[in-house]
């Protein structure tokens, strides 16, 4: 069974600094692309960013660059979104995804590429 659990969500103030976690299981995580997207009320999900099999090629919404950091540990299973400097506008529910698809970059910024999700973690960003 496939699982990708995410973590670390929370509240914080705008311009803090918060790291999200996303902890696979049931697939060959080695072999897989990890996507972060969120989404906020009455809005569509959102790319937030990609990373590659190997960790070696990352891609962001330009919301989101300079800002938010992708990583993985392909020995722990897990994927990080690590998010500094943070807005009001961040404030969503933030979900990890995967695909097996052959990652080219933009064919990963939409939502069908993926074909697992974990159940999100609610960022909370105030004034």
């Amino acid at each position: 069974q496939v699982q990708l659990v995410e973590s670390g969500g929370g509240s914080v103030q705008a311009g803090g600094s918060l790291r999200l976690s996303c902890v696979a299981s049931g697939l060959a995580f080695r072999s897989r692309v990890m996507g972060w997207f969120r989404q906020a009320p009455g809005k569509e999900r959102e790319f937030v960013g990609v990373i590659n099999k190997s960790g070696d090629s990352k891609t962001y919404s330009d919301s989101v660059k300079g800002r938010f950091t992708i990583s993985r540990d392909n020995a722990k299973n897990t994927v990080y979104l690590q998010m500094n400097i943070l807005k009001l506008e961040d404030t969503a529910v933030y979900y990890c995804a995967t695909s097996s698809r052959t990652y080219s970059g933009s064919n990963a910024y939409t939502p069908v590429y993926y074909d697992y999700w974990g159940q999100g973690t609610q960022v909370t960003v105030s004034s």
